[in-house]
């Protein structure tokens, strides 16, 4: 059996639905499967042995230029040629939806009242149905394994083995790591500034564990950030721009990762390592919680149908409750 699996985009989406795919392969270990992502996030799919081909898109593009659209339907087309037994849309967005009908006749996905943008539902031949309030972790598993005729269960996912995998990584990163002490990675960014905790707590945070704290950062703005951090404590570095295979690497080196719910921070719970996930504007059932995996949320109340862009009570957090809980989980 031959399917596609398209997840285009953000990369903490990715990454909770790479976790289906080992046991994709563990129900039917003959299946091929190949996964359609935006081009910026090939990296994080690479390299993992449970995927035979990845294809890049670049759909972020026809933002920019509307042209861009002629050259991505034709890109698309071309791929259609593989002929899938089976197309599965991960995402429940229009234009994932598209992209899936342009590979093939047979494409499953999200039902429309489990998805925010109903009319992808309508390019569906098998209808997946879960609420779009659930946990994300099990929509994606429930979306990638229904189709295929089998069920990922709860206890599977808490079982699972690490998914993200690297090679040829950038060798920088081994000379900011230490043997002497704990390794912790900061990350202090995301998509928007409602959902960054403050730097200064995250200073507060390296003062007090008083390890070897190394800030990742994507974006110029959160260089000065992290050079802001780096120049007012000891116990900081900024490290340099590195790619996301190289960060692949570094997280599974680290002894905990304190971040933002974004991509970067998920990939500790991909590669199986202690990280504490800070949530303001955005649902703590994004991700699974487990003994080594934990989150702190503010107190403000989520609407998963309309987050609130504006509401920065992630401020509000108190940092010693986040250090508090990564001495429990550094001992």
């Amino acid at each position: 059996m031959k399917i596609a699996i398209v997840k285009l985009s953000a990369m903490g989406d990715i990454v909770h639905a790479m976790v289906a795919l080992q046991f994709i392969k563990k129900h039917n270990p003959n299946i091929q499967i190949d996964w359609f992502v935006e081009k910026a996030f090939f990296q994080v799919l690479e390299n993992n042995p449970d995927i035979d081909n990845i294809y890049s898109l670049n759909l972020k593009a026809i933002k920019k230029d509307k042209k861009q659209l002629f050259s991505q339907i034709k890109q698309v087309k071309t791929y259609s040629k593989k002929t899938y037994d089976l197309v599965i849309d991960a995402q429940g967005l229009i234009k994932s939806a598209i992209v899936s009908k342009l590979l093939g006749k047979r494409v499953a996905g999200f039902s429309k009242d489990s998805i925010r943008e109903k009319a992808a539902s309508y390019f569906y031949k098998n209808k997946v149905s879960i609420a779009y309030d659930e946990n994300t972790i099990d929509r994606n598993a429930k979306v990638l394994s229904k189709p295929l005729g089998f069920e990922i269960l709860e206890s599977d996912i808490l079982d699972m083995k690490p998914f993200l995998y690297y090679k040829d990584e950038d060798k920088i990163i081994y000379e900011y790591l230490k043997d002497d002490k704990k390794n912790i990675i900061f990350v202090i960014g995301s998509t928007w500034e409602s959902r960054n905790y403050p730097k200064e707590k995250f200073l507060n945070i390296a003062n007090s564990l008083k390890a070897n704290c190394l800030v990742v950062w994507g974006n110029e703005e959160e260089k000065e950030k992290a050079t802001w951090l780096e120049e007012n404590s000891k116990y900081i570095k900024a490290l340099p721009k590195i790619n996301l295979n190289t960060l692949k690497a570094l997280i599974s080196k680290c002894d905990l990762l304190i971040g933002n719910d974004t991509g970067p921070t998920h990939m500790a719970w991909a590669l199986c390592k202690p990280s504490i996930t800070i949530f303001g504007p955005t649902p703590i059932n994004r991700v699974y919680q487990t003994s080594i995996n934990k989150v702190v949320k503010s107190s403000s109340k989520v609407n998963h149908y309309k987050l609130n862009k504006n509401d920065f009570s992630i401020k509000d957090i108190d940092e010693n409750i986040i250090i508090e809980i990564a001495r429990k989980l550094l001992n």
